[in-house]
This record gives structure tokens, sequence and C-alpha cells, in this order.
């Protein structure tokens, strides 16, 4: 697979004053991206695991640490997995 690099700028001592090694900060900004791009449902967990440069289980894993939902579902989603588990369950409303 072809892939492209996106650079970003940051203060020198932007590692430091957050407690982290550049290399630290960099593997945190590459899966903050992929994070808030799966939040946003625009690529799957499998996508953004790939873009954070991590295995898809790690990745889902540390969706927890910034509050970030392992499911996105939309509210309609939501609702219709509701039903069918009522109904799959015998008590449909």
């Amino acid at each position: 697979m072809d892939t492209k690099a996106l650079k970003i700028t940051y203060p020198d001592d932007l590692p430091e004053a957050l407690g982290e090694t550049p290399e630290e900060l960099e593997r945190e900004l590459r899966f903050l991206v992929a994070a808030k791009l799966y939040e946003m449902g625009r690529i799957s967990s499998g996508r953004a695991a790939e873009l954070a440069e991590m295995d898809r289980v790690g990745f889902l894993n540390n969706l927890g640490r910034y509050r970030i939902p392992v499911f996105n579902y939309s509210l309609e989603e939501l609702e219709r997995e509701i039903r069918e588990a009522r109904t799959r369950a015998g008590k449909a409303s």
C-alpha cells in the first residue's frame, strides 16, 4: 500500500512540558488523529489502527483512555439494535 507522510510541527519543549519523549508525543498524536477519525465515523477501527500503527485490539483498548466509545452507533442504529435484541429475547414492545 502506498503511503503519504504528514508533518506536524510543535515547539521543541512540548514533549518535556507534557512529560513525554518526542517519540511518545508523536505516537500519541498519531493515535489521537486516528481515534478522532474513528469517533467521527470516517474510518473503520481497522483502518484507524493502521493509521495509529497499532494492532486493532490495542487500538480499541486505548480508546477508553480518551473516553472515546468503542462502538460507534448512530441513534437510529442503536434503537434498531435494541428493538432486534428485544425481539430475539421475546420481549418486543
